[in-house]
């Protein structure tokens, strides 16, 4: 059999590209050889003609030499201290900030030429990295939380065909001033009782972010969150966009809406993508740096809004954002999205040219008074405070929801009447 298959292989090729006329001879001499019949003959050949070539005779090769490192060890351990100092941004955030980052841990001592690996040269080679190249030393060190949280959005019937419906695929705003809005709940694993609640607003044009902690989703605890914020924000709020939660479609803040002259629409109902903006920052904000936990009493909620100080901080002046510009397509064909390039808050902020010459003063001096790294520590120390006041409290409760494999014996046991 073996014979037969070097026969088959050899001449399956020369088979496949004869004439008629060649192939009978062809044919003839594959039967003659194996004994074959020539219908067997010929399903054979053209199968082994279908078939990819085979390994062959594997021959020794001499190993290829590794290339070289490109950036030194040096290099690469500072750059895991400068990733720590920023929150874990990734690669291609990092990179266009790595010259803010470098130059407020220096400022503030973080990092000294001389000391801990640190120099001249290693910092041009961080100044140097591509975003890719940051990701592939980040890659050991990266870390996935894998809790999920509970939606509590529940549709307001109330005023909701009166409000004006604000789609995905609606025009891009082009300046700063109109928001998207939306609320996370401190649930845990259950949804009974009171918890807290998070205002999360996000300025569609810059991506600036505003964050606080309510009781409960009230409208006067709402309306508070929403006040404060419009104080805080260093510009105009000039319009908001909500989901169909009654949290939002009330008659009180669409009232103080109205009085401050606050333009007012919401999405559709299940539509996530009509708020893309603020539902990621739900995610990469509020549930990566107030986790999964169940908060309901005044002391978390006093150590959550001191977190969200200290975070919005951080998003908007040292982390860099990147938004969608348009459709291109890949080299295949196919549709992709095209970003445009990354940047902080408030550098678009201050491209955007509505401010104060004062305002752009103080808002640059305030943002070279940042520590990343004592920032990062704040962070770190304020999520030990909350996981000690809810960790085992949400773990409890998630044990308590699962069901037991065990019988009620309390129900007793039906029999069949006789």
């Amino acid at each position: 059999m073996t014979s037969r298959a070097e026969i088959t292989t050899r001449y399956a090729k020369a088979y496949a590209k004869a004439s008629k006329k060649d192939k009978g001879r062809v044919l003839d001499q594959v039967v003659e050889v194996t004994g074959w019949s020539r219908d067997n003959a010929r399903r054979r050949l053209t199968a082994a003609a279908k078939r990819p070539p085979g390994a062959g005779r594997q021959v020794a090769r001499r190993p290829r030499k590794p290339r070289a490192d490109k950036f030194s060890y040096d290099a690469r351990v500072v750059l895991q201290r400068v990733w720590a100092a920023t929150g874990g941004q990734c690669g291609k955030y990092l990179a266009a900030s790595m010259q803010v980052q470098l130059d407020g841990l220096e400022h503030h001592g973080e990092l000294v030429f001389g000391r801990d690996r640190y120099s001249n040269g290693v910092r041009q080679e961080l100044l140097d990295m591509s975003a890719a190249s940051i990701d592939r030393y980040l890659a050991p060190v990266r870390a996935k939380d894998q809790v999920r949280g509970r939606s509590t959005t529940k549709a307001s019937p109330l005023l909701r065909s009166s409000i004006k419906i604000r789609r995905a695929g609606d025009e891009v705003e082009a300046e700063p001033g109109f928001f998207e809005g939306d609320t996370v709940a401190h649930c845990g694993p259950t949804l009974k009782g009171e918890f807290a609640r998070t205002v999360n607003l996000t300025d569609v044009h810059t991506g600036w972010v505003f964050t606080r902690s309510v009781r409960n989703n009230a409208h006067v605890h709402i309306l508070s969150a929403l006040k404060a914020g419009v104080e805080e924000i260093p510009f105009e709020v000039v319009g908001l966009d909500f989901d169909n939660g009654t949290e939002f479609l009330n008659k009180a803040v669409i009232a103080w809406a109205g009085q401050r002259q606050i333009y007012f629409t919401r999405s559709r109902p299940y539509k996530k993508n009509d708020q893309a903006t603020i539902e990621s920052k739900n995610n990469h904000l509020v549930r990566k740096y107030g986790f999964y936990y169940r908060y309901d009493t005044p002391e978390e909620r006093a150590v959550l809004n001191r977190l969200w100080r200290l975070v919005n901080n951080r998003m908007n002046y040292l982390t860099p954002t990147k938004k969608p510009t348009g459709f291109g397509t890949d080299r295949n064909g196919r549709r992709t999205r095209i970003y445009d390039k990354p940047q902080t808050p408030l550098d678009r902020l201050l491209a955007a040219n509505v401010l104060a010459p004062q305002q752009v003063t103080e808002l640059i001096a305030y943002r070279d008074s940042l520590n990343p790294a004592e920032l990062g520590r704040q962070i770190a120390d304020l999520q030990a405070v909350l996981l000690k006041l809810a960790k085992e409290k949400t773990e409890q409760l998630y044990l308590a929801s699962i069901p037991s494999e065990l019988p009620d014996v309390r129900k007793g046991v039906r029999v069949k009447a006789s």
